[in-house]
């Protein structure tokens, strides 16, 4: 039987009944990884000797998952998919980790991702390009695309990711699957290496909303190795999923989501608003009222500069120890600058050389005022702006990209200005550490498509059990991909 296709209590289900057993789990997990690993390029490590693990009340017990390869692992190779960490071997495991182990849950292969976390395609890491398992002449989105084939093709209920701008929640939506980030601090980031440390977040991939809730709910946790953490022990993820959600209230932002607001929309973007339009309609039937609301657009189409300009500031701050002198294969020089910009020039990507580059020049004590304070306070005001949108609404709801799976031979780098908020407007869940989940809505064009929901710092509970209720009502639970729905 495949028990990897099933949710996490289905499966503990079977494990309780002595159905089946931790170690044909395991061993069905593996043998995915490898099919998966030959169609999509997913992983960066698959871990054949993967032991059982006793099963206890924990629904996560003695069930495998999957760990996106910038999470620390001890005695496991991790590169956060980039040369430069190639051959890398931690010495502790992150926080999160740590915690997944305590449930009794069985890492089983390390998935692969744009180097760092550095990248919304999954076409730069160094093991190579991550394939969509809906097409594999499509991108799944990044940086967590392994996470999101492997869980999308039935390896294991779950994968771990990071989040700095869109990095679960995109690739959520083109792989047709759910893609949850907590409150920042909610789960420790000690561990995960760190990209932009004011926007980054731990979080999972799943295939049902509950299964996000049941994984968070073990991983989160105030944490005294990482002082952004906090106390979270009231919050019961899980147990708050009761569906009822009549008298919320959502809005969306007209300036997003109206066809108005694109003059040369191409079929597929007015195929997926429409299809935005009739989740809305869902959402009313339980009891949600909708409401469309406006943002100022010139403070919308600054997002995504702001986003470039801090996080690749950070990114150079954060990744300046990266030298080849601690740990990372050596670089050649007759001396120790020397050896340090060979081992940069050679082992970093040119994409993220050039997000180097950038944000070292923001820095530059010259520019500081005009770039990187600028942004900053531009990134207050977009904050502000959800914020203030809180005081009424329970979350803002809002369509996932431009529709599916972008094709792998078109321009990666390049976002047409007509569409740019829409693409990039989940950053801003980013800017103010909101949580926001991304759950499937349905397909165009035979490709999964997604719809986001994001809430007001600390109010994990309601905005999953909005997405909870949300998801009852379409056909899009548990999908794996290449089966047919409607």
């Amino acid at each position: 039987m495949n028990y990897m296709s099933k949710t996490l209590e289905e499966i503990h289900k079977s494990l309780i009944n002595k159905e089946v057993t931790s170690a044909e789990l395991i061993q069905e997990s593996l043998q995915k990884s490898h099919e998966i690993a030959e169609k999509c390029n997913a992983f960066v490590t698959i871990l054949d000797d993967a032991k059982a693990q006793e099963v206890t009340d924990n629904v996560l017990s003695g069930i495998p998952y999957g760990v996106k390869d910038n999470y620390s692992t001890k005695g496991i190779l991790t590169t956060g998919s980039s040369n430069t960490l190639k051959d890398y071997v931690p010495f502790f495991d992150a926080t999160a980790i740590a915690n997944l182990k305590k449930a009794g849950a069985v890492m089983v292969n390390k998935t692969a991702l744009d180097e760092f976390g550095m990248g919304g395609t999954g076409t730069n890491a160094h093991t190579g390009i991550i394939t969509n398992p809906w097409d594999k002449t499509r991108m799944c989105a990044g940086s967590s695309a392994g996470s999101a084939a492997a869980v999308a093709s039935g390896v294991y209920p779950y994968a771990l990711g990071s989040d700095t701008g869109d990095s679960i929640r995109k690739p959520a939506a083109f792989c047709g699957i759910v893609g949850y980030k907590p409150t920042y601090g909610m789960i420790s980031r000690y561990g995960l290496f760190p990209y932009a440390s004011s926007m980054d977040h731990c979080g999972v991939l799943t295939r049902c909303v509950k299964d996000a809730a049941l994984v968070v709910d073990a991983m989160k946790g105030i944490d005294e190795k990482d002082m952004t953490s906090w106390d979270s022990q009231n919050i019961h993820l899980a147990q708050s999923l009761n569906g009822n959600v009549a008298n919320k209230k959502l809005c969306y932002i007209k300036e997003i989501c109206d066809i108005d607001n694109y003059p040369n929309a191409t079929e597929e973007l007015k195929k997926h608003l429409e299809n935005f339009q009739k989740t809305l309609q869902i959402c009313e039937k339980l009891g949600i009222k909708v409401d469309k609301v406006s943002i100022d657009k010139t403070l919308l189409k600054a997002e995504p500069a702001v986003y470039v300009v801090l996080s690749y500031a950070e990114a150079t701050s954060n990744l300046s120890n990266l030298t080849g002198i601690i740990f990372g294969p050596r670089g050649s020089g007759k001396n120790v600058e020397e050896m340090i910009k060979d081992h940069r020039t050679k082992g970093f990507s040119p994409l993220i050389k050039r997000r180097f580059v950038i944000g070292s020049y923001v820095l530059q004590k010259e520019n500081q005022e005009k770039y990187f304070k600028n942004a900053q306070r531009v990134r207050r005001l977009l904050v502000d702006a959800w914020k203030k949108l809180f005081l009424e609404y329970d979350g803002v709801i809002l369509p996932v990209s431009t529709g599916g799976a972008k094709h792998l031979d078109i321009n990666l780098d390049i976002l047409s200005k007509d569409t740019e908020i829409l693409e990039e407007h989940l950053q801003i869940a980013n800017f103010g550490g909101f949580p926001s989940i991304t759950i499937p809505n349905g397909f165009i064009d035979n490709l999964p498509v997604g719809v986001n929901i994001t809430g007001n710092c600390y109010d994990d509970e309601n905005i999953l059990n909005i997405a909870y209720a949300l998801e009852s009502k379409m056909n899009y639970k548990n999908m794996i991909a290449g089966e047919k729905h409607e």
